[in-house]
């Protein structure tokens, strides 16, 4: 792509960011962060692990952004005798035909909202894995390719840990962005009644899944220089090392860096990397891949403790970001 090519695409990213926040403005108050999370995400066809305790708009905010970017919205109320074929579909016999006939479930979709996911066992959450993983969906030996853009916003309390399945970390790992969603501060609660108030907002799409997929075949060209993409490698591989950890990050985690970085400059109006773009979202998309030491944890170290740490501790190469040479 020509360099004017890349300046019109940060340019348009940047101002759907904008009309994406004032949309969903009009119907939730203090989540600002969290919907730039979701848009990098899907910017980056990355899922989201989303957590916080009940009431904090959660479900609200899914709806509210897939309506927002003109995207088909899905949501599934995980529970304990929730069946994989609940999530993906089965084939069911039709009595006028005599046939078997593929019923699809709602992960064909292009935003699934799995609702309280830990309290469905294994067997159920992996249902997800496949489609969160390949974009694809194998029922009954028959593989079917799922909508495009494809992105799952899971859910999850973390204070009521009683009737629950623990997310196995191969199935964490899949997840680009962990977001936490805390109670607003009080001016935004007071805005919160007032918006509340009002009658009921009918939103509207700013854009549409096609221009989504436009933007997700063109996030790779977003520029990083050899100095960046060695920055992420040496986060990655000092947590290995890190004496807090039982598990650092993985390469999995070092590519969905990469992938976020370019998403957030975009975001940013950029069309290339700085190692701000990857500090910013160290946190987001480390903090369910890191495994704290028992130890540790007792002495009270956090993830986010450790996360700070590894920033100040590995040392960025000062680079020219558009030419990537180190100066």
């Amino acid at each position: 792509m020509t360099s004017s090519s890349l300046d019109q695409l940060a340019l348009r990213v940047s101002d759907l960011r904008e009309r994406t926040q004032r949309a969903v403005e009009q119907v939730v108050v203090g989540l600002g962060d969290a919907t730039d999370q979701l848009l990098m995400a899907l910017i980056a066809g990355g899922h989201v692990l989303l957590e916080g305790v009940p009431g904090t708009a959660k479900t609200t905010l899914c709806r509210s952004f897939s309506t927002v970017l003109g995207i088909h919205f899905e949501r599934v109320q995980f529970t304990p005798d929730l069946l994989p074929s609940d999530v993906t579909g089965t084939q069911v016999l039709d009595r006028q035909t005599s046939d078997f006939v593929l019923r699809k479930g709602p992960i064909f979709c292009q935003l699934l909202l799995a609702d309280e996911l830990n309290r469905a066992p294994a067997r159920t959450q992996s249902a997800l894995l496949e489609g969160m993983q390949e974009r694809q969906v194998t029922i009954e030996g028959k593989t079917l390719p799922l909508p495009e853009p494809f992105m799952v916003l899971a859910t999850q309390n973390p204070i009521e840990q009683e009737g629950v399945y623990r997310l196995p970390e191969a199935q964490l790992d899949r997840f680009l962005f962990r977001v936490q969603v805390g109670y607003p501060e009080r001016e935004q609660e007071i805005d919160m009644l007032t918006l509340h108030s009002r009658a009921a907002v009918k939103l509207e799409p700013v854009t549409s899944a096609e221009e989504i997929v436009s933007i997700q075949q063109q996030l790779d060209t977003v520029f990083g220089s050899c100095e960046l993409q060695e920055y992420i490698i040496d986060l990655a591989r000092k947590s290995r090392q890190h004496p807090d950890l039982a598990l650092g990050a993985s390469p999995r985690a070092a590519i969905n860096l990469m992938k976020a970085a370019r998403a957030h400059a975009l975001l940013q109006g950029r069309n290339f990397l700085t190692h701000t773009d990857i500090q910013s979202i160290c946190l987001p998309v480390l903090s369910h891949r890191l495994i704290l030491k028992p130890e540790s944890e007792m002495d009270g170290r956090t993830i986010e403790d450790v996360v700070k740490q590894l920033i100040k501790s590995v040392p960025v190469l000062h680079t020219d970001p558009v030419r990537g040479t180190g100066r």
